[in-house]
């Protein structure tokens, strides 16, 4: 049922049709209920709902100190343009290339946390928001909305929230899973479809020696993936690359905090099956997608995948019950005792913790699974390695030495689990940049003595 339909249906059918009608408003009609000082969660990622940010800036000038709390939102955020400050104050749990800045020059500012803990601090009434905008899907015959391609992150901070503000619009597709939310519970439906915002996975810049670089990393993380394994990985030119190299694999799975659009051809060709499971079999488990028209696409109505809650997917509790269950994720760095900075450049933020530590983790108690950090030995440029003897100063440890099992290079891999500072200095050299190991070493011989 669209929403066309429901304005053909005023006085028949359901009861929950009168209700949908009765809540239809206008964005700037609905925006009006912000009051200075309120807590706004905004549902992040390729998902957010445009619509409604367009009239809560409208009102800037009749708003003070209004918090906004979201992950990363892809595209442009007004409130955080410089000026805005005195009016929105973003708390960001992970930061994106459009709040980086607002971030460091102190417009906004920085919660790090693992991304299993952000739905948490709603779920334990740590943050209480008095506002969710939320992007859900039209309804169904039975007044449910589906909150599309990003559940994991918005679903139990909505409905935490005082008011939910819901931008209903017929591009959203309908995720299944732990998914929807009923007319019910929301208190304002503002009709407004537009396309989804995407994020295309290549990278129009790279060279071709980059290219190489990356396509050499997928090739090693792929000869660690086992047949029968259930995969987590993120976004970018690594994952894109191991998926390249895992069409000779049979019966693979996933459980991923989210995707992009290179595992749709795994699926159609029958590579990633879910059969060898030990956890929801047969299903795709993930909290959200970033990707493009295609995976929206795909999704829709589809029973293959299962969105839940990010407390759920990146509990490294549940991570852990997949058997051969691989996290693969990246750096910024990684010093000769294995400690990894993903989200920081010194004292400068970049990025966040994310679900990086819920998956290495997870993945470390897993049976069978392997916990795996990826970087190319050096920055695009080539004038700096990544295998560092220290971490720059003031930089995050996200996963500690401890957690680090895997490092993958476009030069091998290296062991570390189970072995001394000593042994790891040595096999972090052997996959670094040649035009680097000296000076490793150097190090690694005054430092460690090896």
């Amino acid at each position: 049922m669209t929403a066309e339909d429901l304005k053909l249906n005023k006085s028949i059918g359901p009861a929950w049709i009168a209700k949908y009608n009765s809540k239809s408003i206008s964005a700037d009609d609905a925006l009006k209920i912000v009051k200075s000082g309120d807590k706004i969660i905004v549902q992040p990622g390729c998902s957010a709902p445009l619509q409604l940010i367009r009239s809560l800036v409208k009102r800037k000038d009749d708003l003070r100190d209004v918090e906004i709390y979201h992950i990363l939102i892809v595209g442009d955020l007004p409130y955080v343009l410089p000026g805005m400050e005195k009016h929105f104050k973003h708390k960001a749990f992970f930061i994106g290339g459009n709040t980086r800045k607002a971030v460091n020059e102190g417009r906004a500012e920085f919660i790090p946390i693992f991304l299993s803990d952000v739905t948490l601090l709603f779920k334990k009434g740590i943050i209480t928001p008095d506002v969710a905008l939320i992007h859900v899907s039209t309804p169904d015959e039975h007044g449910f909305c589906s909150y599309g391609i990003d559940v994991g992150n918005i679903k139990t901070p909505a409905e935490k929230s005082k008011i939910i503000i819901a931008q209903v619009n017929k591009e959203m597709p309908r995720g299944l899973g732990n998914s929807f939310i009923h007319i019910n519970k929301i208190n304002y439906i503002v009709e407004h479809n537009e396309p989804l915002m995407e994020l295309p996975q290549v990278d129009p810049n790279a060279t071709k020696e980059v290219l190489d670089v990356y396509d050499n990393i997928g090739k090693n993380v792929s000869e660690l993936i086992e047949d029968g394994s259930t995969l987590q990985m993120g976004i970018g030119a690594i994952p894109d690359s191991v998926l390249k190299y895992l069409k000779n694999k049979n019966d693979l799975g996933i459980h991923t905090e989210m995707f992009s659009d290179g595992i749709i051809d795994l699926v159609e060709e029958g590579i990633v099956t879910g059969e060898k499971k030990t956890l929801h079999p047969g299903k795709i488990i993930a909290g959200f997608v970033l990707g493009t028209k295609r995976s929206y696409d795909f999704i829709d109505n589809n029973p293959v995948f299962e969105f839940h809650p990010q407390e759920y997917v990146n509990d490294p509790f549940v991570i852990a019950q997949n058997d051969k269950m691989v996290a693969i994720n990246s750096a910024i760095e990684i010093d000769l005792t294995g400690q990894v900075c993903s989200d920081s450049i010194g004292t400068k933020f970049y990025s966040g913790i994310g679900g990086q530590v819920d998956f290495i983790r997870g993945s470390a108690h897993s049976n069978g699974g392997k916990p795996i950090i990826s970087l190319p030995s050096t920055t695009k440029d080539g004038k700096l390695t990544r295998i560092v003897p220290t971490l720059k100063p003031g930089a995050g440890v996200v996963t500690s030495r401890g957690d680090v099992h895997f490092v993958v290079t476009e030069y091998g891999t290296a062991q570390l689990f189970g072995k001394t500072v000593q042994e790891r200095a040595i096999s972090l050299i052997e996959i670094s940049h040649p035009n680097f190991r000296d000076e490793l070493t150097q190090y690694a011989k005054e430092i460690y003595k090896i």
